[in-house]
C-alpha cells in the first residue's frame, strides 16, 4: 500500500505537480517591532511603520546595520524593499561583527542596493573587506532591472559556495566563493556625507528565508565570478569556459620561441604558476611561455599575485614573428608594482602601470582596484569579435580601446611598437606570461572564445 502511495504521488506530480513540496518558509520581521534584530555600528534610526521596517540617514554617522540576532548559512532569502531614487544601501549576508575586526564594523557579503546612474542593484560587494566582488558591469543586461522609487524584489541564493542574487526576477550576480560560509542578515542604512542629505528613507516588508531543503533557481547563462582557485564549476563549463592552465602541470604551455616548456626559471607548485627571480633580468632565466592553442576573440581570466617591486605582464596576439632579443612581442596587460618599480612612472601619461595597454594606454585610476603587494589580483581581458577590448582589475574596467582604430594607429606610431608593422592585429595568437626576472604568481587562468554573438549591442554602462 505504501509503495503504492508513493506511485501514486510519483505521477502524480509529474502530471499536475501537486505532489510538490512547498518550501518552508520562515518571517525574518513579525511587522510590529524589532524583535530578533539589532542594531550595529551607526546609529541611523530605524523604526517599524505599517509592517515595514523604515530606515533614515542621519549626518555624521557612518554605515549602520540592522542584523538579524541569528547567523545563516545555506538560504534562500526574499525582501521587498523601497529606496529614495539619491541614496545607496544594501543587504548584508552571511556577514560578521566582531572586536578583534577593525573594532566590530559590519563585514561580508552584500547584495547592494544603487539607485544612482551606475546601476548596480543587485551586485556582490564585499563590505569592509575586499570591495567589488560582482559589479553590475559583468552583466548590464541586469542593470534595467531596478525600478526606481518603487517596491522592488530581492532574492539571495546561498548553497554552499555559490551566491547568487535576483532584482525582480532577473538573474544579476553568480559568485563561488567560500571565504564566509555564515553570518547574520543585515539591512543597511548608508552613511551621508552631506547634511541635506539627511532624513532619507529606505524601507524593508515582507523578508522571508528558507534555510531546509533549499533548491537553487534554473540555471542561467550569465558570466559566473569564480574565487575558488583553479576551479572551474559546471555552470562556466555550460558558459563555455575552460582552463587555460590545469594547476598541475605544464600542458597546454611552452617556451616562447621553443617546442618545451622551461626546465629552470618557473616554478608549479600548491596549485601557482610562479616565475622565479632572476634580479630582474628580463628573460634570461626560463623566458617567457605561451599558450600552445592560439585565440582570437575572447574573454581570458587570470589571477596574479606580486612581490615588492616586481614586474610581469600578460600578453595576447602573441604571433612569435617578430625578431626580438628580449620579451616576444604582443599587445600587454600591464603587471607591475607601481609604487616601488621605475617602469611606472616612464612611458606616458602612465601608461605602463598596472593594468594598462602597455607603452599605449593608460589604466584608469579606481579607488579599491588595486590589492597591496603579497594579495591576489583578479586580471582579465576581453577581446571581442569587432576588435573592442577591454582590460579589467578586481571587477574594475580600466582601460577600453578598438585594434586599429585611428587612435590606436597613432598610438602605437609614437611607441617602441612602431618599427613593427601591423602590430597587435594579427588575426590570432598565443596567450604569454612575461619572464621579467621578478618573482610573480599566477592561477585560475581561464579563457572562453568569443563569437559575432558576444559583441555588446549597446553601451549599458
Amino acid at each position: 500500500m505504501k509503495h503504492s502511495l508513493i506511485l501514486f504521488c510519483f505521477l502524480l506530480y509529474a502530471t499536475t505537480g501537486i505532489c510538490t513540496p512547498k518550501p518552508i518558509w520562515k518571517s525574518l520581521f513579525n511587522g510590529k517591532d524589532l524583535t530578533g534584530w539589532k542594531q550595529l555600528n551607526g546609529q541611523a534610526k530605524y523604526k517599524v511603520e505599517n509592517a515595514e521596517i523604515v530606515g533614515t540617514t542621519m549626518f555624521g554617522e557612518s554605515n549602520s546595520f540592522l542584523a538579524t540576532t541569528e547567523n545563516y548559512g545555506d538560504f534562500i532569502l526574499e525582501l521587498e524593499y523601497k529606496v529614495d531614487s539619491t541614496i545607496n544601501s544594501g543587504v548584508q549576508f552571511r556577514s560578521e561583527s566582531k572586536e578583534d575586526y577593525q573594532k566590530g564594523r559590519v563585514y561580508g557579503y552584500q547584495f547592494e542596493i544603487d539607485p544612482s546612474s551606475r546601476r548596480f542593484t543587485g551586485g556582490i560587494y564585499d563590505e569592509a573587506r575586499r570591495g567589488w566582488l560582482y559589479p553590475l558591469d559583468y552583466n548590464p543586461a541586469a542593470k534595467s532591472a531596478l525600478k526606481k522609487s518603487q517596491w522592488n524584489k530581492c532574492r539571495i541564493e546561498c548553497m554552499g559556495s555559490v551566491i547568487r542574487t535576483f532584482v525582480n526576477g532577473i538573474a544579476a550576480s553568480y559568485l563561488i566563493d567560500d571565504l564566509t560560509q555564515k553570518g547574520f542578515i543585515a539591512l543597511q542604512v548608508h552613511s551621508i556625507g552631506k547634511k541635506e542629505e539627511e532624513g532619507k528613507q529606505i524601507r524593508w516588508r515582507n523578508i522571508r528565508i528558507q534555510t531546509t531543503d533549499v533548491t537553487s533557481s534554473t540555471s542561467d547563462n550569465i558570466f559566473v565570478v569564480n574565487l575558488l582557485p583553479n576551479n572551474l564549476s559546471e555552470q562556466e563549463k555550460r558558459n563555455g569556459v575552460k582552463l587555460l592552465w590545469d594547476g598541475k602541470t605544464s600542458d597546454g604551455w611552452r617556451g616562447a620561441y621553443k617546442n618545451n616548456f622551461p626546465q629552470k626559471g618557473w616554478q608549479i607548485k600548491d596549485g601557482e604558476l610562479s616565475v622565479l627571480s632572476s634580479n630582474g633580468a628580463e628573460a634570461t632565466n626560463g623566458g617567457d611561455i605561451v599558450s600552445e592553442a592560439e585565440y582570437g576573440a575572447f574573454i581570458l581570466q587570470f589571477d596574479f599575485k606580486l612581490t615588492e617591486g616586481a614586474n610581469s605582464g600578460v600578453k595576447y596576439f602573441v604571433t612569435e614573428k617578430e625578431a626580438n632579443s628580449g620579451s616576444a612581442i604582443g599587445l600587454e596587460y600591464q603587471v607591475l608594482d607601481d609604487a616601488k618599480h621605475p617602469d611606472a612612472k616612464l612611458g606616458a601619461a602612465g601608461n605602463r602601470t598596472i593594468a594598462s595597454l602597455y607603452d599605449l594606454i593608460p589604466s584608469a585610476t579606481e579607488n579599491g582596484a588595486r590589492r597591496k603587494i603579497g594579495e591576489w589580483n583578479r586580471g582579465m581581458i576581453v577581446v571581442y569579435p569587432n576588435n573592442k577590448v577591454e582590460h579589467w582589475l578586481n571587477g574594475w574596467k580600466l582601460v577600453e580601446y578598438t585594434r586599429g582604430s585611428p587612435v590606436y594607429n597613432a598610438l602605437v606610431a609614437r611607441s617602441k611598437y612602431h618599427q613593427w608593422p601591423a602590430f597587435g592585429m594579427a588575426p590570432t595568437g598565443h596567450i604569454l606570461l612575461q619572464d621579467h626576472g621578478n618573482a610573480v604568481s599566477f592561477r585560475s587562468i581561464k579563457i572562453k572564445e568569443l563569437t559575432e554573438s558576444d559583441i555588446p549591442v549597446c553601451n549599458c554602462n
